[in-house]
């Protein structure tokens, strides 16, 4: 579907602050907003409900300055008081919210009582509380001691407050996943009770079937030819194996979870690199294969294969955290088949504070493209067929978004980045998002555009965290015997790489899927336009690139594209198009 819109009245506004952010993943964080709520930054911002009235102040600091101004309580003092950590604090928050307890009932409190132990007070008593979800920003005794211990090392401080905050994600982390179990307990014990209705009919009667998005899903991971697909894919299998072959330093006695580990490639890398222990995970039934083809490679005392869906898995007795969580999770348009959640909860699971995800980092990156020939086999086609029109076939085909490869020459405008991904930082609310773009043509002479093109560029870095902004992606050329080294001959052991040297000595490995590198499986993603745009050499496409998951199937995208375009210095901006699409 297209929909024509006024031009953008701030045009020039909108060229000069994403002109200054199309290479910086830092000021692109500043830009993107989630689909659901683009003018929240944060969940300080949101509005929040006093802890002892119906008030609702608009953040969290003034709903606790209310609540201190209006009813003597000071949430903050009174944790300190009881000297009460991250869940202590959620279950004070969820008593009061459940018993419309009063001030003075509350200051009555020791900190003793058994409900400060259950887990019934964890689970939210008011949705997406932010109460919940912020923490104080006072330190603890302990945090100002070590703080103030008489080091002015910065590089100590700044250890000591790195400590802090892996401790606060892993608490946040610890009770996600409580939660999200908990929950799921109430929803089985709901179902059992809904077998029989009220007048004994049966739940078939009495509700509507549940949506299954993962049964196919889980089912084609079963097949062979799909994991053929993936491991022939040589940009992606041997990056993989550059990264962890080369960091013997990251991988040597590591514990390593590998989620979705379909054949068990990245995990047989991760034993032979020197992994102490690893966990393959994985939903479908090609877990019986990999048991086999582990055993056939003799790690079958390095590597335990576990068949199930990561959030539900227990790890191995023996094990209680992972250092490394390696997972080749990316889909179409990278976030196509929804698997990065599942990755995203077993870091908050499994993951210790400080751990290493691979890949670290991931850019979804947009750019104009000509994409005639595309059109011309998708849709042109239809228009002359033995001298029939069948256009008709063609409908509707505007709407979808087209998986396919294009050259190199295809590319007219400068790459630019709608969506920075760290893999150690970004929340499943991250990824339904709102990002403004700026699109400059590189076309030598006036053109027709046609098409936008959507691909990813990924990153691994062996300390986990985001690389420099100024990053360049390495672009794998035709035929280039990059990795040679790499495969061990003979039963040979792999290649043993020096400790490196320090931080400033420290390699990023990477790999992208966009046209100028060789093709990946997972090509590009193309949205045909309904309304093709003329450019020239430095014409302006702006507007906002937007994408979530479907309303109706979890693992599908929507994208909805609004651009508005402004030919030259002298030609004002057109109005805005916006075009929807599906990625399935």
């Amino acid at each position: 579907m297209t929909v024509h819109l006024p031009p953008p009245t701030n045009f020039d506004q909108e060229i000069s602050d994403d002109a200054s952010t199309s290479a910086s993943s830092d000021t692109q964080d500043d830009n993107d907003q989630t689909w659901d709520d683009w003018a929240s930054d944060s969940n300080q911002q949101q509005e929040t409900k006093s802890l002892f009235d119906e008030k609702v102040l608009p953040s969290v600091e003034s709903a606790l300055a209310y609540d201190k101004e209006t009813h003597d309580f000071s949430l903050d003092d009174f944790c300190k008081k009881l000297s009460l950590d991250f869940h202590g604090r959620v279950r004070l928050i969820n008593y009061i919210r459940k018993h419309n307890s009063t001030p003075a009932q509350v200051s009555q409190l020791k900190g003793t009582e058994p409900w400060f132990a259950s887990d019934d007070y964890l689970v939210p008593v008011v949705e997406n509380d932010p109460l919940i979800q912020s923490y104080s920003e006072d330190w603890s005794d302990s945090d100002e001691d070590d703080l103030d211990d008489g080091n002015s090392d910065p590089n100590h401080k700044i250890k000591v407050l790195e400590k802090k905050l892996a401790l606060a994600r892993q608490s946040l982390g610890d009770y996600r996943a409580l939660v999200a179990e908990k929950l799921d307990i109430t929803k089985q014990v709901q179902n059992l009770t809904l077998e029989e209705g009220p007048s004994g009919s049966s739940k078939e009667e009495t509700t509507a079937p549940k949506r299954d998005d993962d049964t196919h899903y889980f089912e084609s991971y079963g097949a062979n030819d799909i994991h053929a697909v993936m491991i022939q894919d040589k940009v992606r299998t041997s990056t993989y194996a550059h990264f962890i072959l080369t960091n013997p330093t990251l991988f040597r006695d590591a514990v390593v979870l590998d989620v979705g580990c379909g054949t068990g490639i990245l995990s047989l890398f991760a034993a032979r690199a020197g992994a102490k222990r690893v966990i393959a995970v994985d939903a479908s039934d090609i877990a019986l294969k990999a048991r086999k083809i582990i055993k056939a490679n003799g790690f079958e005392d390095v590597i335990t294969v576990v068949q199930g869906k990561v959030e539900n898995i227990e790890l191995p007795k023996d094990i209680e955290k992972v250092d490394i969580i390696v997972s080749e999770w990316m889909g179409y348009a990278l976030l196509y088949e929804s698997m990065l959640d599942s990755v995203l909860v077993a870091r908050d699971r499994f993951l210790k504070p400080g751990g290493v995800m691979a890949p670290s980092e991931t850019r979804m990156v947009l750019g104009l493209c000509d994409g005639s020939e595309i059109h011309k086999e998708r849709i042109g086609f239809w228009d002359d067929v033995y001298g029939f029109d069948l256009s008709t076939m063609g409908e509707g085909l505007y709407d979808e978004a087209i998986i396919d490869v294009v050259g190199p020459e295809a590319m007219l405008s400068k790459p630019y980045t709608v969506k920075d991904l760290v893999l150690g930082e970004v929340t499943p609310r991250d990824l339904d998002f709102s990002s403004s773009f700026t699109l400059v043509s590189t076309a030598q002479r006036r053109t027709k555009i046609n098409s936008f093109i959507l691909y990813f560029d990924t990153f691994f870095t062996a300390h986990g965290g985001p690389v420099p902004a100024s990053t360049e992606v390495k672009i794998v050329q035709e035929g280039e015997a990059h990795l040679a080294e790499l495969w061990p001959v003979g039963g040979k052991s792999a290649l043993q790489r020096r400790k490196s040297l320090g931080p400033e000595k420290e390699k990023v490995t990477s790999f992208s899927t966009g046209p100028m590198s060789t093709p990946t499986h997972w090509k590009q993603t193309i949205f045909l336009l309904k309304e093709p745009i003329t450019v020239t050499e430095d014409s302006l496409v702006t507007g906002k690139f937007m994408c979530k998951k479907s309303e109706t199937n979890s693992r599908e995208l929507d994208v909805e594209i609004h651009y508005s375009v402004k030919l030259d210095d002298q030609t004002p901006p057109s109005e805005t198009i916006v075009q929807m699409y599906k990625v399935r």
